[in-house]
């Protein structure tokens, strides 16, 4: 799969030979939201493609004051895929934001952020290509209800998977009882695996929007699967993390359910992460590759995740970005939280996979999960390693145990770093340590990301009571 255009000219052919209707621009927030504006293709001329299109700043949620709001998407054309789910032929075409004020590429905007980065890697000497591959993981649920008020607060969702439905008594055609149970939902087939059919779509319905997909399986949890696709470009695999999302929820919309990326929706069983392969190239070689080291890893590839574990608390407040993530960076749900690396060990923050030669060797962290906004939890895990590279860090390790055995008190002795516990925690640490993203993210940007961050989750999340909180305390 890829490309489906290449150039302005293509991209006209091709919308005639499909006959498209309207053309649909999207554009990331600093949330990872994806928000639209169409015109109709009559409307769209080429200069407008190359000048950009004007939509207005403020009203993106800690975007743009109302008395500067005037901003430009700036259409990259290439990026072009017809959308499935239109009634009507609707292409889809990625954008950067640009700030007319400052004549720049807007400070705001994600993938406008992650450009940057690839820039300052390349004008560091450290390489000319980087490559990243995301695994997300999604839940699907029958339905999902939701309620938060002064006197009440509370969500339900439900699966025909889900063990709590075992005694359930259906109308229409009977409990059948073929259930995964709590962690028990890795590769079994049907009929205890009831979503097939439903990834079968999903995946196909992704290679039509230019995804390579490979393959898809059931995850651990009751009603979680997973998809794989292929690695890609920083942006390339940033853009297909947005595509992906949205064929997931779409599809799933379409048959009547509902699907979500929220890292821990079910106390008990394990929860969704984004694992998020990388590697770093110059001259068509892979600088993360030496072999006979351990795992074939080489000083750069080590240096790299020394700099990511080295600003493990900044770097989080990006890759694990709401109070829901560190719900599931807890021990026992094979959720890594120990700052460590080890060849082919799931319970390390980052496994180095199994591969044959230059061409796989890799480095995974594991704990970023898929509420982050793609193009900053990518830039970030970049620039961390950049640092890391530029300082030689060395990471703790590595470490070939089960570390989910290890009690706290053992992590402890044996000095062994953590993740942060909670996105508070994180942030704090992000107001403290953030000189290694000054080469990309200006301080407004990162003052204005926490300060985001604080209001819009850890606040209201610690000024409110919880179900659990009146289990254990009301009778007190």
């Amino acid at each position: 799969m890829g490309k489906f255009v290449s150039n302005v000219d293509e991209f006209y052919k091709y919308c005639e030979e499909k006959e498209v209707e309207f053309v649909d621009f999207r554009f990331t927030d600093i949330k990872g939201a994806w928000h639209h504006i169409s015109y109709r293709m009559s409307a769209v001329e080429a200069s407008m493609l190359e000048a950009g299109l004007p939509f207005d700043g403020s009203s993106i949620e800690n975007w743009q004051p109302i008395d500067k709001s005037d901003m430009l998407l700036k259409p990259d054309v290439p990026t072009a895929f017809l959308d499935p789910f239109t009634a009507d032929s609707t292409i889809i075409v990625i954008c950067d934001v640009y700030d007319i004020y400052k004549k720049e590429l807007y400070e705001r905007c994600p993938r406008s952020i992650a450009k940057k980065t690839l820039k300052y890697m390349e004008s560091e000497g450290i390489g000319d290509e980087a490559f990243f591959g995301p695994e997300n993981e999604f839940f699907i649920f029958e339905s999902v209800q939701i309620w938060n008020g002064i006197n009440e607060a509370g969500y339900r969702v439900d699966s025909e998977e889900g063990e709590w439905n075992y005694s359930t008594a259906y109308d229409e055609v009977g409990n059948m009882g073929h259930r995964p149970g709590t962690k028990g939902g890795y590769f079994p087939v049907m009929p205890t695996d009831t979503m097939v059919d439903l990834r079968a779509e999903m995946m196909l319905i992704m290679e039509e929007v230019g995804l390579t997909v490979m393959l898809g399986h059931h995850e651990v949890a009751q009603a979680q699967g997973e998809i794989g696709i292929k690695f890609g470009d920083m942006i390339e695999a940033a853009d297909n993390v947005q595509k992906y999302k949205y064929v997931v929820k779409m599809v799933a919309h379409l048959n009547g359910k509902s699907a979500t990326f929220m890292p821990k929706p079910l106390y008990g069983d394990n929860g969704n992460g984004m694992h998020v392969h990388q590697s770093i190239w110059r001259d068509g070689k892979n600088l993360f590759y030496k072999e006979g080291e351990y795992a074939n890893l080489s000083e750069t590839a080590l240096n790299y995740l020394g700099g990511v574990f080295n600003h493990s608390a900044a770097v989080s407040a990006f890759t694990n970005p709401s109070t829901n993530s560190y719900k599931r960076l807890v021990p026992g749900f094979e959720a890594p939280s120990i700052l460590t690396y080890s060849s082919q060990n799931r319970s390390a923050a980052c496994r180095i996979p199994y591969g044959a030669g230059e061409m796989a060797t890799r480095i995974e962290t594991r704990f970023p999960d898929s509420t982050s906004c793609p193009y900053l939890c990518f830039a970030v895990l970049m620039l961390a390693g950049i640092d890391g590279i530029k300082n030689k860090a060395v990471p703790v390790g590595p470490m070939d145990i089960d570390l989910f055995e290890l009690t706290l008190d053992e992590i402890k002795e044996q000095n062994i770093p953590q993740m942060p516990r909670t996105l508070r925690e994180a942030l704090e640490g992000l107001r403290g340590d953030f000189d290694f993203l000054r080469p990309v993210m200006s301080d407004e940007f990162i003052t204005t990301y926490r300060q985001y961050m604080f209001a819009a989750q850890v606040h209201p999340d610690e000024a409110r009571p919880t179900g659990f909180e009146f289990f254990t305390t009301y009778s007190c």
